[in-house]
């Protein structure tokens, strides 16, 4: 047993039950359990929609990939970076006046005002999808979670996961979105740190590019970027295409409607590129350096997605290295507490509020929604159970659930004025039937499936609205008034 390790996590888990401690009593109505009360800074808006993006999958899935791969799943980062600039500039701003104009505190409220939807169904549905897509988003972190404590205390993967998961929930629980952006913040930082840090001293001491590139050149990866057998603009496009689902993904939106204001969202949009930057260039790095340092990883055994963590033990002393390491379980556990906070705001206001109870309370509300977060945790924690999924290919149906369900839909609902709720909820329908069917489909393996379900919905959008064009005035006077900036 690592002591030096147990004893730097120990005192890490215990300033996050500390902060969540803190924000117990911040929590005073939904709104700020669910949004901070909309008054977040430029640093922790910029740093927590990062971190709760950069899941597991950034110090793990990634680099696991690229050492099996070599740099073909680079594009995958390229794509990511992309998305994560558009999204700051094109997205965040007007999300953030429309959904204060609409009052509106979850994206499926957020729907159901924009496109003033009477039937409840664009709500309903959205809600739904949320939690069937988060719940496997989380089983994801839960596995990373797992990997991780079973890899550094010797312990079984069923016990890693349930203790991740246990911590995890505790804070997430007590603090609200306060507590989860405040820690994000902090797990953002450290993050940053362990990415630069470790693939610097890595690179040194395996002996720089050329040690990297002998070991390509011994596994036969280095003819070029493209797997064999793909097509190789199709490849890229496919892999590039992960950067079309940060238009959909609910964690990372509700900080755009969280912060305290337009000028504080400027100065997070700057923050926010440079980290996403650096992030995604050191998990490249340490997925490249890995190849030359681990030449025998098991990958049936999924060993490839431990390879920062092999490499941490190697390179950095027990004290270091436990800082370190909590910089993987920050990535882990600062996605996860996001997604479950999501999924229990699609219960309470979104199920709950709107299906059993209109009239119920901000007392009522807030327990249903700790509540909400045990019970999706739940069955989180059953899916993880398996030590034999990929991280990245877990993420990989999530992350395209989101972007072909609501990315289109975001979009259309920020520079569309024709688009009714019609339009948004048949698009939103067949874009996930679309992803769904060609995961499950012998076309899976040709190419990422938020592709074909993106545009799917894309294109439902643009015909529907061909037959039901907008025409409400007041939809369309808050149009006008909600996208100037």
């Amino acid at each position: 047993m690592p002591w030096p390790t147990l004893i730097t996590f120990i005192a890490y888990f215990l300033a996050l039950m500390a902060i969540g401690l803190f924000f117990y009593r911040k929590s005073r109505n939904l709104e700020d359990y669910l949004l901070g009360g909309r008054g977040m800074g430029a640093w922790v808006t910029a740093l927590s929609a990062q971190a709760s993006d950069m899941s597991g999958w950034l110090l793990m899935g990634l680099p696991g990939a690229i050492y099996v791969s070599g740099l073909s799943d680079s594009w995958i980062a390229i794509g990511l970076f992309i998305g994560t600039v558009l999204n700051w500039w094109l997205v965040s701003g007007r999300l953030r006046i429309y959904t204060k104009n609409t009052n509106a505190i979850t994206l499926p409220s957020f729907f159901e005002e924009r496109f003033s939807d009477p039937t409840g169904l664009l709500r309903i549905v959205s809600a739904c999808i949320i939690l069937v897509f988060f719940t496997i988003y989380a089983s994801s972190g839960l596995v990373a979670a797992g990997r991780l404590f079973e890899s550094t205390f010797n312990v079984s993967f069923s016990t890693a996961v349930l203790t991740g998961g246990i911590i995890i929930i505790l804070y997430t629980f007590l603090g609200g979105f306060l507590a989860v952006c405040w820690t994000d913040l902090f797990q953002g930082l450290l993050m940053i740190l362990a990415i630069v840090v470790v693939p610097v001293v890595a690179f040194h001491n395996i002996g720089g590019t050329e040690s990297i590139v002998e070991s390509l050149d011994a596994r036969n990866i280095a003819r070029g970027f493209i797997p064999e057998g793909t097509a190789p603009l199709l490849a890229i496009f496919s892999a590039m295409a992960w950067g079309l689902g940060y238009f959909g993904q609910p964690h990372i939106l509700v900080r755009f409607m969280g912060v305290q204001s337009l000028a504080k969202l400027r100065r997070s949009r700057v923050i926010a590129t440079v980290w996403v930057a650096i992030s995604l260039t050191g998990a490249v790095i340490i997925g490249m350096i890995g190849i030359g340092m681990f030449e025998s990883l098991d990958i049936a055994q999924r060993e490839h997605e431990k390879v920062f963590i092999y490499m941490i033990r190697e390179m950095m002393g027990p004290w270091l290295g436990g800082i370190m390491l909590a910089a993987i379980l920050s990535a882990i556990m600062s996605t996860i507490d996001s997604q479950l906070l999501v999924s229990s705001s699609a219960l309470t206001e979104d199920l709950y509020r709107r299906i059993v109870r209109r009239k119920a309370g901000n007392r009522e509300i807030m327990i249903i929604g700790r509540a909400c977060v045990i019970v999706i945790s739940i069955f989180a924690l059953i899916m993880a159970m398996d030590p034999r999924d990929s991280i990245l290919g877990i993420v990989a149906y999530a992350w395209g659930g989101f972007g072909a369900a609501f990315g289109p839909l975001v979009l259309f609902a920020l520079f569309s004025r024709r688009t009714t709720w019609q339009s948004a909820l048949l698009g939103m329908v067949v874009g996930t039937v679309v992803l769904v069917v060609w995961k499950h489909g012998p076309w899976g393996s040709m190419m990422y499936e938020i592709v074909p379900g993106f545009l799917a919905n894309t294109v439902t959008i643009l015909i529907a609205d061909f037959f039901f064009p907008q025409t409400n005035p007041d939809i369309l006077v808050q149009y006008r008034e909600s996208t100037r900036i």
